[in-house]
């Protein structure tokens, strides 16, 4: 973990316990006095310049009402299988193109907030799955002179309709797919070994 992480992981647990305290209705003046902590104590962890533990930890849960857990668990953890599995869901896209968008979405909203770098790989793959989307229904609908609906394309139809006799056409389509492929395997990679993805070209549709 790099400094700039460790300091967002601090600001993201002390927006946490800060939201916790107004749900409660506390005042920092009350959270100190109820957690028998010192008002600058917690004054630091709001501002994100510490991180509670042990028994600092047990008695700020204690007077929030709340589980250590409740509060840890908000702080993104670190689990590169899952961002392995969240770049491997784009390879939805063999099934049905929309799905390259749709279980890399549905796996994202889930972990976004909790594991690191979900947020951030998640957002570039999907706006690279649904950019891959567009152009491969664009140049399907331009090859077959909009003979398909959107929803009637798949795999199985791309290839019955453009490999079944070589052209260019069925050349490009292929290549778009082994991009697609290759793209997915190498972010899968970079990911294993820690480091944030690449999906160009990818037009930002999620900020």
């Amino acid at each position: 973990m790099n400094f700039k992480e460790n300091e967002m992981d601090k600001k993201n647990l002390a927006s946490k316990i800060k939201a916790l305290r107004k749900r409660k209705g506390f005042s920092q003046e009350q959270l100190a006095e109820e957690s028998t902590l010192s008002l600058r104590t917690v004054q630091r962890i709001e501002n994100g310049e510490t991180v509670p533990h042990g028994d600092s930890l047990r008695k700020l849960t204690q007077a929030l009402s709340v589980n250590p857990d409740e509060i840890l668990e908000w702080a993104p953890t670190e689990d590169r299988s899952y961002l392995v599995l969240l770049n491997l869901a784009g390879l939805g896209f063999l099934f049905h193109p929309l799905l390259g968008v749709i279980i890399p979405l549905v796996m994202w909203i889930l972990k976004k907030d909790k594991i690191k770098l979900v947020d951030d790989s998640g957002k570039k793959l999907i706006s690279f799955e649904i950019t891959f989307v567009l152009l491969l229904y664009t140049l399907v609908f331009i090859f077959n002179g909009g003979k398909y609906l959107i929803f009637d394309i798949s795999v199985m139809r791309i290839v019955s309709s453009l490999v079944s006799k070589f052209s260019i056409q069925a050349l490009l389509i292929a290549l778009l797919y082994l991009f697609n492929i290759s793209l997915i395997i190498v972010n899968v990679k970079r990911n294993q070994g820690g480091l944030k993805s690449r999906y160009i070209p990818a037009t930002p549709f999620l900020r």
